[in-house]
């Protein structure tokens, strides 16, 4: 099996569980509900050191193409050091929360697109960049050529290095009985980026996910956050209650600054930032 195919092969058993579990996925907005709004930051905060990172290889006269930029996290903050944001990018629901964000901070350099990447057409930039939507790309290959295509300068991949359903997969077997199949992560990517005779720079960001970084104070806030950490159809989501406060006291272990999550691994994850030069 080559490096493409296990990509692909990660994607393949992801759908067959989906599809087994939940149905067919039809027409919904798997982001809709409020699912969008925990990923609307302000756009004219303080840029973290990550996103700083990120805004180093800009130049203010660059278009930043950001695939798959939901509600702006990336792209929002980018539109104010560039020239123009363009966000392609399929769900209803995160479109929505773009739109607001970026009306409410007085972004007006940004730009929708809506649909999923390989069916966009005519975007092109210097910067094609995409946040944590490889986890879900059957056709690796496919995609980072469409990016290389519309990129004038450079590409920029973005992902944990656990990719962030894997770390969650405890929660979900609680809830279906089964581990959540596992997402493709830096590792399958770069074997099949170098399949595909691309050898890109690979930096290691300093910030831990931001979802981690703060314990909540309640039992009430922990279970939200279990709630909202965990892949669940929306009429399975009071017997996921039912079940986490059921077994609170082995997913948290109580402490003087908050309730410390049990289920996730080992240490913190790191963004890595996977780039190269387009010709």
């Amino acid at each position: 099996m080559t490096a493409l195919e296990r990509f692909a092969a990660f994607q393949d058993r992801i759908e067959e569980q989906q599809n087994r579990l939940f149905g067919p996925p039809g027409e919904r907005d798997i982001w809709g509900g409020s699912l969008a709004g925990l990923f609307r930051f302000h756009p004219r905060r303080t840029l973290t050191p990550n996103l700083d990172a990120i805004s180093q290889y800009l130049q203010p006269s660059d278009v930043f193409v950001d695939v798959g930029g939901g509600a702006g996290r990336v792209g929002l903050p980018m539109a104010l050091r560039c020239r123009e944001v363009i966000n392609v990018e399929p769900s209803p629901a995160m479109r929505a929360e773009f739109a607001a964000s970026a009306a409410e901070a007085g972004v007006e350099n940004a730009r929708l697109v809506p649909g999923d990447w390989q069916g966009a057409e005519d975007v092109t930039g210097d910067v094609a960049f995409a946040a944590d939507v490889v986890y879900f790309i059957r056709d690796i290959e496919a995609f980072v050529r469409k990016m290389e295509a519309a990129a004038r300068r450079r590409v920029i991949i973005a992902l944990w290095s656990v990719p962030p359903p894997s770390r969650d997969s405890h929660l979900f077997s609680l809830v279906y009985g089964e581990g959540q199949a596992p997402c493709a992560g830096h590792a399958e990517l770069l074997a099949a980026l170098w399949e595909m005779g691309i050898l890109p720079d690979v930096r290691v960001l300093p910030e831990p996910a931001w979802w981690e970084t703060d314990l909540p104070a309640t039992r009430q806030d922990a279970v939200e956050i279990l709630l909202d950490s965990v892949w669940l159809e929306p009429a399975d989501r009071q017997r996921a209650r039912d079940l986490f406060e059921a077994g609170f006291d082995g997913l948290f272990q109580s402490t003087p600054d908050g309730y410390l999550p049990l289920w996730r691994g080992p240490g913190p994850m790191k963004e890595l930032l996977i780039t190269w030069l387009t010709g």
